[in-house]
């Protein structure tokens, strides 16, 4: 694709979905900043992001032969999982992480939502995330409290 089809259709397209997962990654990854985790704003917002393009490239081979665009799907939560997997950590007693390395894990589903241009499961899928995030994130510090 030349610079003269920089502001075509399909490019505007393409913005729109970078936009919406990059929005979707950093609010998702809102809650855990201020929460002072180590895969906060940043973190959140280029795994949606990343997901998001590895999904659109991926799209662009839909319909050839020999093409499986749903592999890239599988593979992206595989990737991911590793990600993940690098923030969980063990403390003496206490396993650290899971619950970040579970936001990691949404973001690149909200990444690939955005990708396939559904919007607004994207839009209900980030308001759940970030829900249950916060809301459950208060149940289990008074839990916490309580042990």
């Amino acid at each position: 694709m030349g610079f003269d089809n920089f502001f075509s259709g399909e490019m505007l397209v393409f913005c729109l979905k970078i936009f919406f997962a990059s929005i979707s990654g950093l609010l998702i990854g809102l809650e855990r900043e201020i929460k002072g985790k180590s895969a906060g704003l940043k973190t959140n917002a280029l795994v949606s992001l990343g997901a998001c393009v590895f999904v659109i490239v991926s799209l662009k081979f839909q319909g050839e032969q020999y093409a499986d665009v749903t592999r890239v799907l599988s593979q992206v939560v595989t990737g991911v999982g590793f990600l993940g997997a690098g923030v969980i950590l063990q403390q003496q007693n206490k396993i650290k992480g899971l619950t970040t390395a579970a936001t990691i894990w949404c973001s690149a589903g909200a990444g690939c939502l955005a990708a396939t241009a559904m919007y607004s499961e994207l839009i209900i899928f980030a308001i759940c995330v970030i829900v249950i995030n916060i809301v459950f994130g208060f149940v289990d510090a008074k839990i916490e409290n309580r042990r």
